[in-house]
């Protein structure tokens, strides 16, 4: 099972933090403290998995990571996972933000978070790994976003609300409701008109 994913920058800040089993703040900030400083500690040519069982408090956790650019992309995991597998998955999930984001860098996952957690819930859910094909993850998360086109945007829907109440044809705003005996006050919505 894959207890977290950490992705960060060369100088330790957070860009994508996802944990699947529940820990205390303090405890998370910690786990990535130490990550960072186990993973930047070694160098480019020595294998990518690290023992880390001191970390979640188990001895069968490791580290897997691959290193990109400014980015670390970080798997946390527990000995049923194949280290080659989870591997190729941060490579899947970076050829994925890629091609999403077309020559992805550090600045896409700051500013497209909401798009890069959705691309991340396409490949693993609960800690399991969901989806390895990109196509298949490319094709849901372009499809999402068509929906998101054709609603507006999940940003527009507050304005959306406000020009609808703006639109009401009343001669004047009710302040009470009556239906049945359910008795509504409106507030005043004047700031909004």
């Amino acid at each position: 099972m894959i207890n977290a994913i950490l992705v960060f920058n060369n100088h330790g800040k957070p860009r994508l933090v996802r944990f699947y089993q529940h820990l205390a703040e303090e405890v998370q900030q910690q786990i990535i403290r130490d990550t960072f400083h186990l993973v930047l500690k070694r160098d480019d040519h020595i294998c990518n998995f690290l023992e880390c069982g001191s970390l979640f408090g188990g001895s069968d956790y490791k580290l897997i990571y691959r290193h990109y650019a400014t980015l670390y992309f970080v798997f946390c995991v527990d000995s049923s996972e194949s280290e080659l597998g989870i591997l190729d998955l941060i490579q899947v999930f970076v050829e994925t933000l890629d091609k999403c984001f077309e020559n992805v860098c550090e600045l896409d996952l700051i500013f497209h978070m909401d798009k890069v957690h959705h691309i991340l819930q396409e490949m693993v859910i609960g800690g399991m790994v969901l989806e390895t094909n990109m196509n298949e993850i490319v094709a849901q998360v372009e499809a999402q976003g068509k929906l998101e086109k054709a609603e507006g945007g999940l940003s527009a829907a507050p304005s959306r609300a406000v020009s609808a109440v703006k639109n009401i044809n009343l001669p004047e705003i009710p302040r009470n409701i009556n239906i049945g005996d359910i008795n509504i006050k409106v507030p005043n919505l004047s700031q909004f008109m």
